[in-house]
């Protein structure tokens, strides 16, 4: 297996060594940067003593297939069947979480992670929904109508799901959150995701890099190790096609940024700012959705991860831990108590491929189900019926109870 070491690069401060595991999937390391006195890391451990078969290996026979996604002719969104991923890992016991580094002196069997510890690391998905497979077309002629020929044609679309699936792992302590980590470690961690966003946005099927998170059991998380995912999907997804074709009319009726006014409206309003930094603005949107959502953006015009210059990474750092410990205090349990808040985080950035892509811009949206101490908000007849969202709150509340807890 071959490895490639870098110090520096992408902009990054800290190193990133690259290798492949066992079945010939990426793994990336990405170390914090060094700070005076400490001592030079080890190198990592590379090799992945598995015996797994490559993943594109012949099944019974036959060739691998990938995963296939269907149009739905109603709205015109794409949706992968992903069925393999109904076997995926489920919570497992903490000795046996495959995010966890190879335990010393214990034999390597499932882990995902050969060393015995790590900084932040990144690996493709054992169970990806979206998956490019060597030899298949990707390209729109791979697009095919399974209709039967009593049925117009162009109404039941199939196509390959051609894209990636990525974890990254934040830390190789079990136990440990996003949020319990170091402003140095935050750093790591957003220069692990300009580099995915840049590698994986290059990749001929990509046409939008997204990275997310989901922390807490409430939200449907199947491993507890702390770590957050990064897919590049063949397609625009729906939320990010609603939001350029309204930048889109934005632009020819004002000739101006969509998100840049939203920033700026959101600035000279003030009312729903929670946190202003050197370089980043976080404020509760004028028309919130979740009982409990936060953005956070920069104050200049960005349209991904790989764009942020080294400040912008090290003040992100220090607001974003800012932004999840307040969030953290945001409901109190009957005892006086904290609660922990379950959340999702997902980056918006500018398509990588799409004559609209100037119209993006960067952004950080997080958002929980949490509507109380015990309480979720669940997605039922009117939003999950009808797309039609009903806020059981209002922004300013929201922003009002965040700008208490900040700390």
């Amino acid at each position: 297996m071959s490895a490639t070491t870098q110090t520096g690069t992408t902009g990054t401060k800290g190193s990133r060594t690259a290798t492949r595991l066992a079945d010939g999937r990426e793994l990336v390391y990405f170390d914090d940067a060094l700070e005076p006195g400490d001592a030079p890391r080890p190198p990592h451990e590379l090799h992945d003593p598995r015996p797994l078969p490559d993943r594109f290996a012949p099944v019974d026979g036959a060739p691998f297939q990938g995963p296939r996604m269907r149009r739905d002719p109603l709205t015109g969104d794409w949706i992968p069947m992903a069925t393999h991923r109904m076997n995926r890992t489920l919570l497992p016991p903490d000795d046996a979480c495959p995010l966890c580094p190879r335990r010393p002196g214990a034999d390597y069997t499932d882990g995902e992670v050969p060393d015995t510890a790590y900084d932040v690391v990144v690996f493709e998905n054992r169970f990806p929904s979206l998956l490019s497979v060597p030899g298949e077309d990707h390209g729109p002629e791979s697009v095919v109508d399974v209709s039967p020929a009593a049925v117009p044609g162009g109404l039941w679309l199939d196509a390959p799901a051609a894209g990636r699936c990525e974890v990254v792992c934040f830390s190789s302590d079990h136990d440990a959150s996003l949020a319990s980590l170091g402003e140095r470690r935050v750093r790591t961690i957003v220069d692990a995701w300009a580099d995915r966003t840049a590698a994986l946005g290059s990749l001929p099927t990509t046409r939008e890099v997204f990275v997310f998170e989901n922390h807490g059991r409430e939200i449907g998380v199947t491993l507890t190790h702390p770590h957050g995912q990064v897919y590049a999907y063949p397609y625009l997804t729906p939320r990010t096609e609603q939001l350029l074709t309204q930048a889109s009319a934005h632009h020819e009726a004002t000739g101006r940024s969509l998100l840049r006014d939203v920033l700026d409206a959101e600035l000279a309003d003030g009312r729903r700012v929670v946190l202003e930094t050197e370089h980043w603005v976080a404020y509760v949107p004028f028309a919130a959705r979740w009982p409990v959502e936060v953005h956070l953006a920069p104050r200049r015009d960005v349209l991904d991860l790989p764009g942020l210059t080294d400040a912008e990474r090290d003040d992100f750092a220090t607001a974003y831990l800012r932004v999840l410990a307040a969030l953290d205090r945001f409901f109190v349990a009957p005892d006086g108590s904290p609660v922990a808040l379950p959340y999702i985080a997902g980056w918006s950035q500018a398509p990588a491929r799409d004559p609209r892509r100037e119209l993006g811009r960067l952004r950080l949206e997080v958002f929980s189900v949490l509507r109380g101490p015990g309480k979720l908000k669940y997605l039922a007849g009117s939003e999950s019926g009808a797309s039609a969202w009903i806020s059981d709150t209002t922004p300013e509340r929201i922003a009002t109870r965040l700008k208490e807890v900040l700390a």
